[in-house]
């Protein structure tokens, strides 16, 4: 049976060898890139098009049609592929339309050689847009999935390849539309409206208006991707930040409309492909060497050259697939409620059916079909969560402890590690349609930027209060345990934990820290103490600094301590005149390229009187709160995710455990 998609959504491919058809309103260009995990293109070799129509399990048009069949052998990609990413669009300096909200929404199938379709995805919402990556093949767990993507590009081709970060995409947009422009003259036109081979295989879409056809309710996203959140952890390869992927997916983009339905006739919700009840729930976990079954969840089945690797890029993949899932599942209810507005709109909008039995049975009819398709496309995600809850159940025991929660037995083997890992764990990530799966947050190490503990705020997710002194001390409560996490996972020796608790406000927080003798010196206090701590780090980054430009980091002075430094600044900005805070903005802003880091205990409330001064120190850190709080989004949709951090159970004496262990190591070290 057909897997028709939604934006977002995907689906396993039965075999290797495919065909990609696509049919659309108008000539357009079909093409493919093929890239790394990340959707990296690494130079114009790695993109199939008109003028360089065959790679390697690949093969496209020659010229622009109205209808494409594309060849695709996935064995024959080469390994160092990951992500197949098929791309249409206008050609440029024609004559025809120069975006696709002028024509019909292009349809695309996934079909095997005997031509019966696998999956199939209908480009709904495009506007202004005139080139469009349509679906996206990928590799998950050893084997190859199909994903819906719609991402539209205003900007054309080059917009679209520029995404994909290849540098020369404006060369290489141009000469694709130079080979498209030498043969246009042989372009196969779109076939006639009446034509009844439009859409072969998939019949044709019900209630065709002048726009175009109406798309079935479940396939029709009626928005573009969301613009990124406040902030976002960090992607793979790459440190956390704001905008982990700038112009990539979670740019804002503009959404059409559904065209409407003819004559002003009722509109019709049936689809000649479509069941009309419920799918059958999904089989149970089958080994992969079953076709058409999903493969049992494995642990650290990604791709990777150690099982660190693997599994944290098995975490990514299980949190991109969340994202996707979940927002299509949004669009979907989304558009069902739209739907279910309009019609209420025209039942009203008559004065004939306004009152009496008609408008009552219409409204019902409304309500019908919008409970329908809320219920469908809920059964798809939970289908989709229950898929990622198996697996977070194999991945989330075999986890390092790098990326173990603190209740995880790992720790109780916990020995003090000779190299540095390449993540840390900082909390847990979940969404509201999907609470029972959590998500780890991970990550890079080092440590790109500071982290900012907000103390500020007063309630949390769940309706419980706290006031200012609880939410002081869950702080430092947060940033002890990610300290002590840090300290862990370092070899002995190379992390060093400096404190600032000018008032000694956080003696019974800071206690498992200070009695296990892991700091570097006691927490300092007063202004003094906090201007001596600032004063010798801003000291060690200056001679670091000078010595990488000279060229001779061998020249530092002797004694200095070249490990990794931390600093945890408690009750900010208390005992802090200008000086110590211009101090603090400077190992903020130079400190983590040459291994000190920050990690702040404030309420940003509190430090108002500095005015606009500190406005580019906490946009420099990583916020994180004590409490469970939706303000970080995702690289791919935006979607806002509930943080919980990642603390201690209560009444475990794993952390004073670990620490033991860790000053211990540090001992024999510093001998």
């Amino acid at each position: 049976m057909t897997a028709e998609l939604t934006r977002g959504q995907n689906h396993p491919l039965p075999r290797a060898r495919l065909e990609i058809r696509v049919s659309a309103g108008t000539p357009v260009v079909a093409g493919a890139t093929l890239g790394d995990e990340n959707g990296t293109i690494h130079g114009v070799e790695r993109v199939v098009h008109p003028g360089a129509p065959t790679l390697p399990g690949l093969e496209v048009s020659r010229q622009a049609a109205a209808d494409h069949r594309l060849a695709v052998d996935l064995d024959a990609v080469p390994d160092a592929v990951h992500r197949v990413s098929v791309l249409l669009a206008l050609p440029a300096g024609g004559q025809g339309p120069a975006r696709f909200g002028a024509v019909a929404a292009p349809f695309v199938a996934v079909t095997d050689l005997d031509g019966d379709e696998v999956a199939s995805y209908t480009i709904t919402g495009l506007e202004a847009e005139s080139a469009v990556v349509a679906l996206e093949l990928y590799r998950r767990q050893g084997a190859w999935k199909v994903r819906a993507v719609g991402q539209g590009y205003a900007g054309g081709l080059a917009e679209l390849l520029a995404d994909q970060k290849l540098s020369q995409a404006h060369q290489l947009a141009a000469t694709i539309h130079e080979a498209v422009a030498s043969g246009l003259a042989r372009s196969i036109p779109a076939p006639p409206a009446a034509a009844p081979a439009h859409r072969p295989d998939h019949g044709a879409m019900p209630g065709a208006g002048p726009g175009g056809p109406v798309p079935p309710a479940s396939l029709y996203d009626p928005q573009g991707p969301s613009a990124p959140g406040p902030q976002t952890p960090g992607a793979p390869g790459r440190p956390g930040g704001q905008q982990p992927y700038p112009s990539g997916p979670g740019e804002p983009a503009t959404a059409g409309q559904p065209s409407a339905p003819a004559a002003g006739g009722p509109i019709d919700y049936s689809h000649p492909r479509r069941q009309s009840a419920a799918p059958p729930p999904p089989p149970p976990a089958a080994p992969a060497s079953e076709p058409g079954r999903p493969a049992r969840p494995v642990a650290g089945d990604a791709t990777g050259w150690s099982m660190e690797e693997r599994l944290y890029n098995q975490v990514w993949g299980m949190f991109e697939d969340l994202a996707r899932t979940t927002a299509a599942y949004r669009s979907a209810v989304d558009f069902a409620d739209s739907r279910m507005e309009k019609e209420l709109d025209q039942v009203l909008s008559d004065p004939r059916s306004r009152i009496g039995g008609q408008g009552d049975a219409a409204r019902e009819a409304a309500r019908a079909r919008h409970s329908q398709l809320v219920s469908q496309a809920r059964e798809v995600l939970d289908r989709d969560v229950a898929q990622l809850v198996a697996e977070a159940e194999v991945v989330e025991p075999a986890l390092p402890t790098a990326f173990a929660r603190w209740d995880n037995p790992v720790w109780h083997a916990y020995r003090v590690p000779m190299e540095i890992p390449m993540a840390l764990r900082l909390g847990d990530l979940h969404l509201p349609e999907a609470d029972r799966i959590r998500i780890p947050m991970l990550i890079r190490l080092p440590l790109e930027r500071g982290l900012w503990i907000d103390s500020g705020r007063s309630a949390s997710l769940d309706g419980s209060f706290a006031d200012s002194h609880e939410m002081r001390r869950l702080g430092l409560e947060t940033a002890v345990s990610h300290a002590a996490r840090l300290l862990a996972v370092y070899p002995a020796g190379e992390f060093t934990v400096h404190v600032i608790d000018p008032a000694g406000s956080g003696a019974q927080a800071l206690a498992p820290l200070a009695q296990s003798g892991v700091l570097a010196a006691p927490p300092a206090q007063g202004a003094a103490g906090a201007a001596d701590v600032l004063a010798r780090l801003t000291q060690r980054v200056d001679l670091v600094q000078m010595a990488l430009r000279g060229g001779a980091p061998d020249a530092l002075p002797p004694g200095l301590d070249t490990s990794q430094q931390l600093l945890i600044v408690n009750d900010f900005p208390h005992g802090f005149d200008d000086r110590a805070v211009n101090q603090l903005r400077y190992l903020a802003d130079e400190g983590p390229a040459v291994g000190v880091h920050l990690m702040m205990v404030a309420d940003r409330e509190e430090s108002a009187g500095f005015g606009p001064l500190l406005d580019p120190l906490w946009r420099s850190l990583l916020r994180l709160t004590p409490v469970a709080d939706d303000h970080l989004a995702d690289p791919w949709v935006g979607h806002a995710w509930t943080y919980e951090p990642s603390l201690v159970p209560p009444g475990s004496q794993v952390l004073q455990q670990v620490l033991a262990q860790v000053a211990a190591a540090r001992r024999s070290w510093d001998r």
